[in-house]
Protein backbone atom coordinates (compact mmCIF):
# COMPACT_ATOMS: atom_id res chain seq x y z
CA UNK A 1 0.00 0.00 0.00
CA UNK A 2 1.50 3.38 -1.13
CA UNK A 3 1.02 6.95 -0.14
CA UNK A 4 -2.18 8.28 -1.91
CA UNK A 5 -2.11 11.72 -3.11
CA UNK A 6 -5.24 13.76 -2.15
CA UNK A 7 -7.37 14.78 -4.97
CA UNK A 8 -6.27 18.42 -5.97
CA UNK A 9 -7.42 21.43 -8.11
CA UNK A 10 -5.63 24.05 -9.66
CA UNK A 11 -7.32 27.75 -9.90
CA UNK A 12 -5.90 31.12 -10.29
CA UNK A 13 -3.74 32.78 -7.63
CA UNK A 14 -2.66 36.01 -6.46
CA UNK A 15 -0.14 38.03 -8.36
CA UNK A 16 2.60 39.07 -6.01
CA UNK A 17 3.21 41.74 -8.60
CA UNK A 18 1.10 43.52 -11.59
CA UNK A 19 0.81 41.35 -14.41
CA UNK A 20 3.54 42.40 -17.21
CA UNK A 21 6.05 42.97 -14.26
CA UNK A 22 9.72 42.32 -15.47
CA UNK A 23 10.97 39.08 -12.87
CA UNK A 24 13.65 37.12 -12.97
CA UNK A 25 14.16 33.50 -11.55
CA UNK A 26 16.52 33.16 -8.95
CA UNK A 27 17.97 30.06 -9.12
CA UNK A 28 18.06 29.91 -12.97
CA UNK A 29 18.59 34.48 -13.28
CA UNK A 30 16.25 33.73 -16.54
CA UNK A 31 14.17 36.77 -16.92
CA UNK A 32 10.50 37.12 -18.57
CA UNK A 33 7.26 38.99 -17.79
CA UNK A 34 4.94 38.19 -15.29
CA UNK A 35 1.80 36.61 -16.56
CA UNK A 36 -0.36 34.84 -14.12
CA UNK A 37 0.01 32.69 -10.56
CA UNK A 38 -1.69 28.94 -10.83
CA UNK A 39 -2.66 27.30 -7.35
CA UNK A 40 -3.06 23.46 -7.05
CA UNK A 41 -5.48 23.01 -3.64
CA UNK A 42 -6.76 20.08 -2.30
CA UNK A 43 -9.98 19.48 -2.91
CA UNK A 44 -11.21 19.09 0.83
CA UNK A 45 -9.97 22.24 2.78
CA UNK A 46 -8.01 23.81 0.31
CA UNK A 47 -4.47 23.80 1.31
CA UNK A 48 -2.42 25.02 -1.17
CA UNK A 49 0.03 22.19 -2.80
CA UNK A 50 1.71 24.62 -4.61
CA UNK A 51 1.88 28.07 -6.39
CA UNK A 52 3.89 28.15 -9.95
CA UNK A 53 4.23 31.86 -11.81
CA UNK A 54 3.90 31.97 -15.39
CA UNK A 55 6.61 34.06 -17.21
CA UNK A 56 7.38 35.02 -21.24
CA UNK A 57 10.24 36.03 -22.03
CA UNK A 58 10.99 39.42 -23.19
CA UNK A 59 9.97 40.38 -26.96
CA UNK A 60 7.42 37.13 -26.66
CA UNK A 61 7.77 33.38 -26.95
CA UNK A 62 7.14 30.22 -25.20
CA UNK A 63 5.66 31.02 -21.38
CA UNK A 64 7.59 28.84 -18.69
CA UNK A 65 6.60 28.07 -15.21
CA UNK A 66 8.41 28.51 -11.80
CA UNK A 67 7.70 28.04 -8.26
CA UNK A 68 6.19 31.49 -7.20
CA UNK A 69 8.50 32.11 -4.18
CA UNK A 70 12.21 31.79 -6.59
CA UNK A 71 10.84 35.08 -8.47
CA UNK A 72 11.50 38.65 -7.72
CA UNK A 73 11.12 41.90 -9.78
CA UNK A 74 14.41 42.91 -11.83
CA UNK A 75 15.11 46.32 -10.43
CA UNK A 76 15.60 49.51 -12.64
CA UNK A 77 13.84 47.83 -15.49
CA UNK A 78 10.07 47.68 -17.07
Amino acid sequence: MGFEKPPTMLSHGKLPYPAGTLVADTTSERTGHLVGVIEERTKDGGRVVSCQAFMRPQGGGLEWDVPLDRIKPVEGQS
